[in-house]
């Protein structure tokens, strides 16, 4: 995969190491909802340590006597990490649920709901994240950072998480779009999940190129005759026409600019935004068609370029610096901190 360039400069970073242990990176779930007390499925509160999702799934699958596709969660949480989040299991459960727990895993609270969480029912997630091991200067410089970020935005990457290993999953994606590959090529067991997540990273691959392109052309900040942008307090998408009058209401963060989830049902852009967003796709040998092949796992849809964290703060720690912020639901604190630590392959 290519660099993805930082909006912060290059020379402004800190030392440290993150993810050390994982207990410091520790993320909470915000829920849209909480579960009412009634209803025909359980929402289970449940605390992993250093477990990845696929693996929480199977588990609880086993340990209740369910299938996978019983289960519902709003968000997929890292491995290397602690994590409390909802997860819905049929009621029918409820007499099982202590053969959940092991070291790694504990049901916290169960609750009844009438729905089954679905992707997406979720607010966002609150991090506790700690950089272990930096020096004197890292305080002054991340702070730098943060008020930067705090008043510019974050770039909105997704994570190398979402690429699998070595790019592994990514690759599958793109075979698989491209027809050199098919779901059949996949294990049966593990299928319906790895053929999702593929062709999700594929699509978030290429918005990470034309996030990363906007980035570098200086464009970031500069909405576009043809943008597609998107209404912070709704969530409506429009294509910005006047520009001076998009402009301010950008720069005032009541709107955003969007970039593309390709799929068929994707509200394009027009102008320039077009133009670039058919060159990387092109550059990565694909087109629209090859989407509707798997147009259910793949409808398309827009996502904002930038975001902000909420309640930002950086502050000395026993073990290096603590950095507390809330994300919005699919977006990264990885791609956050990236910022302060500037990985390598970042320019």
């Amino acid at each position: 995969m290519p660099p993805l360039p930082h909006l912060t400069p290059k020379t402004l970073s800190m030392t440290g190491r993150l993810k050390t242990e994982p207990e410091d990176f520790v993320v909470e779930e915000i829920p849209a909802y909480l579960p009412s007390g009634e209803g025909e499925h359980l929402f289970l509160w449940v605390q992993k340590r250093d477990i990845s999702a696929e693996f929480l799934t199977g588990h609880l699958a086993r340990s209740l006597e369910i299938r996978r596709d019983d289960i519902g969660v709003a968000g997929l949480k890292d491995r290397r990490a602690v994590t409390r989040q909802w997860v819905s299991v049929p009621a029918s459960c409820e007499s099982r649920v202590e053969t959940v727990n092991t070291p790694a895993i504990q049901v916290l609270e169960a609750k009844r709901h009438g729905n089954k969480l679905k992707t997406g029912h979720l607010k966002g997630n609150r991090f506790e994240i700690v950089v272990r091991d930096g020096n004197e200067q890292d305080l002054i410089s991340a702070r730098q950072i943060a008020e930067i970020l705090t008043q510019q935005g974050v770039p909105n990457y997704y994570g190398d998480q979402r690429f699998g290993g070595d790019g592994n999953t990514l690759e599958l994606g793109l075979s698989l779009l491209r027809g050199e590959s098919t779901p059949r090529d996949i294990a049966p067991q593990r299928r319906k999940f790895l053929l999702r997540l593929a062709l999700s990273a594929v699509q978030s691959h290429l918005f990470n190129l034309v996030l990363a392109e906007r980035l570098k052309q200086g464009q970031l900040h500069q909405v576009q005759a043809g943008d597609i942008m998107q209404v912070t307090a709704s969530g409506g998408a429009f294509i910005a026409e006047d520009i001076p009058v998009e402009q301010s209401r950008f720069d005032a963060r009541e709107t955003v600019v969007t970039g593309p989830l390709f799929g068929p049902k994707m509200k394009s852009p027009l102008g320039r935004p077009q133009e670039l967003e058919q060159q990387v796709l092109a550059e990565s040998g694909l087109n629209g068609d090859h989407f509707l092949a798997f147009s259910k796992l793949t409808p398309g849809a827009r996502r904002p370029l930038l975001l902000w964290p909420e309640g930002l703060t950086v502050s000395p720690h026993p073990q290096g610096l603590q950095f507390t912020f809330t994300l919005p639901s699919g977006c990264y604190a990885t791609v956050v901190l990236d910022e302060f630590l500037k990985s390598p392959q970042g320019n």
